[in-house]
């Protein structure tokens, strides 16, 4: 199938049908046989920003039974969005800055309902930020990003590229997202619904963050992170090529544990350790309680 026809299929579907996904999966195939005209890289470009926009495409998506599923394609797309589009003088307002021509900032309507406070915050073209999210500036989520109803990126927070965001998640201020685009099956970072991110926590490299887990201030979590389950006694580890997993409504807490070896011994060195020292209670959700007023 040629390249126009490919166009003329897109044009004629309705914003909402999600067989744009084979459109675009058709249109890889056909990127990686043939250089496109750029009429071709433009149309292809802004199909896919439209897609990711309007959440219709994402980088990852639950299945039925909880699992979470890497959409390689969509990665893919992402990265010809980078490799098909020149760089491009985006200044504005003052302010000196340069980027590729299809991934400018995320412009809003009032009819998106989506609460961005001014004071500096950038949202890129291509992030899905569903109506009832509110960011605090300044804050920034890149592309590919999937921020769902309810949530709050607070200010100096990231959501990183492809990072997937829930309902009603909080991501305090000063957290990071981590985001990850290469390689293209490689699982991106995902906070479930009803999550507490606390203020200057890191999540990196692919972990799962399951529902309703408080993750406390400061708690870093990345693929070689082991994190110690005090009330169950177990460890929690990437294993197998999977990713860490962090429990549904477990409170994470920052905390330590000895290095072995004399030498550490003698200095009495420890390696920063996340615990999980309860599980979610009624008094957890009273002191975790999302301000519905807000939203």
């Amino acid at each position: 199938m040629d390249f126009e026809r490919l166009l003329q299929m897109i044009n004629e579907l309705d914003d909402e049908d999600r067989s744009i996904k084979n459109w675009i999966e058709l249109a890889l195939v056909r990127l990686e046989k043939e250089e496109p005209t750029e009429d071709e890289k433009k149309e292809f470009a802004s199909k896919v920003i439209f897609a990711l926009n309007t959440g219709i495409i994402r980088a990852a998506e639950q299945t039925n039974d909880g699992n979470w599923v890497v959409n390689s394609w969509v990665k893919q797309a992402i990265l010809n969005l980078f490799k098909y589009s020149k760089l491009t003088d985006m200044s504005a307002g003052g302010f000196s800055f340069y980027d590729k021509e299809a991934l400018a900032i995320r412009r809003f309507s009032l009819g998106d309902q989506v609460r961005v406070v001014p004071g500096g915050s950038a949202i890129r073209a291509g992030a899905y930020v569903a109506p009832g999210v509110i960011c605090m500036p300044p804050m920034y989520i890149n592309i590919g990003a999937y921020v769902d109803e309810g949530t709050m990126v607070d200010s100096h927070a990231l959501v990183g590229t492809c990072a997937q965001i829930g309902r009603n998640v909080h991501i305090s201020a000063a957290s990071q997202i981590g985001g990850v685009l290469e390689p293209a099956g490689a699982s991106p970072v995902i906070i479930e619904d009803n999550v507490i991110v606390g203020g200057n926590c890191g999540v990196y490299e692919g972990v799962i963050v399951r529902k309703n887990a408080v993750l406390a201030t400061g708690v870093i979590l990345n693929a070689s992170t082991k994190v110690y389950d005090v009330v169950n006694g177990t460890i929690i580890e990437s294993k197998d090529g999977k990713s860490t997993e962090i429990p549904a409504g477990a409170v994470v807490v920052p905390g330590s544990r000895r290095v072995k070896g004399e030498f550490a011994a003698e200095h009495g060195l420890a390696i920063s350790t996340p615990l999980i020292i309860k599980y979610r209670d009624e008094h957890t959700n009273a002191k975790t309680a999302l301000e519905e007023a807000l939203r």
